[in-house]
């Protein structure tokens, strides 16, 4: 029996390498939340100096990575902040090295942060759940590569507020290719059209509504795109359940804050998170919310 074979009739296989491969992108994952919104400023920074004549130099202290001068998702390698001491290969195994290290720089005993390896384990277990759900098919590998993302862009929309096209527009079209050309796709060719249209529009339809009502800005464009990217992946019929559970989550989240925080009202709190784990519950369990508002219809 193949390998090939062995995952086909065996789910628990399937299973534990999906959580295995899960776990090595969620240890990449960590690098592109980080360094992507930073080489975004950089490359801003670097457009407003070319546009006002400036010396870049002005900006430098402004940017927290400014004695990089290539700084990319591969360079520079993996390193203390505050020492600046290489990671070792054995010192960047997911989970297992920040065990083992306690928490702690191998070089200068700086903390690390606890967010680290709780990203690689939430990818290890949803890329499993996906796994589960779908089984030894083609879909899956699209699938987890739309997981993978939506957990980038959840943490970067939680740190900056700010939802990167370089993630969310190729995430769009890639959801369109797999309603093509993938056996067994989600939504057909149509809905997968008609979902990225609809997604848009109607997020972009209110935001103009509030800020012709209200004068100010409900949400942000990014919001709109992550809608179409869940639409073109998941159909247009998946869009109204995905608004309504990240509409109940992000209230019950931004009343919590405002009650048990003091929160600010003004301070904006980012609605790309509430709408990426919608679109995580519509995938898996999208159908069984159907049945059971046709049963409540019905019964």
């Amino acid at each position: 029996m193949t390998v090939i074979d062995m995952i086909q009739h065996n789910p628990a296989v399937l299973i534990v390498l999906a959580v295995i491969l899960g776990l090595l992108v969620g240890s990449f994952l960590n690098v592109v939340i980080y360094r992507l919104p930073l080489m975004m400023q950089r490359e801003w920074s670097q457009q407003c100096c070319e546009f006002l004549e400036l010396e870049e130099k002005k900006f430098s202290k402004a940017d927290p990575v400014a004695r990089h001068k290539v700084f990319t998702l591969a360079k520079p390698d993996s390193h203390c902040p505050l020492c600046n001491a290489p990671v070792r290969p054995w010192q960047n195994v997911p989970i297992i090295s920040y065990a083992l290290l306690r928490g702690r720089c191998a070089s200068c005993k700086a903390p690390i942060s606890i967010r680290y390896p709780l990203i690689e384990a939430v990818t290890g277990v949803l890329s499993g759940m996906v796994a589960w759900h779908f089984g030894a098919t083609a879909l899956t590998l699209a699938l987890l590569v739309l997981i993978w993302s939506l957990i980038a862009l959840t943490m970067i929309d939680f740190d900056h507020q700010l939802l990167p096209d370089n993630i969310t527009l190729p995430l769009l079209w890639l959801g369109l290719l797999a309603s093509a050309v993938l056996p067994g796709a989600l939504v057909s060719p149509r809905d997968a059209v008609l979902g990225a249209a609809v997604g848009y529009m109607s997020l972009w339809s209110l935001y103009w509504a509030f800020k012709l009502l209200t004068g100010k800005e409900g949400m942000g464009y990014g919001d709109f795109k992550l809608l179409g990217t869940l639409g073109a992946w998941m159909g247009w019929q998946s869009l109204l359940l995905i608004v309504i559970l990240s509409s109940l989550v992000g209230a019950i989240v931004g009343i919590s804050l405002l009650v048990f925080r003091g929160r600010d009202r003004n301070i904006p709190i980012p609605f790309g998170p509430y709408l990426a784990g919608a679109g995580f519950i519509a995938l898996l369990w999208g159908d069984t919310f159907k049945q059971l508002y046709i049963q409540m219809l019905t019964g």
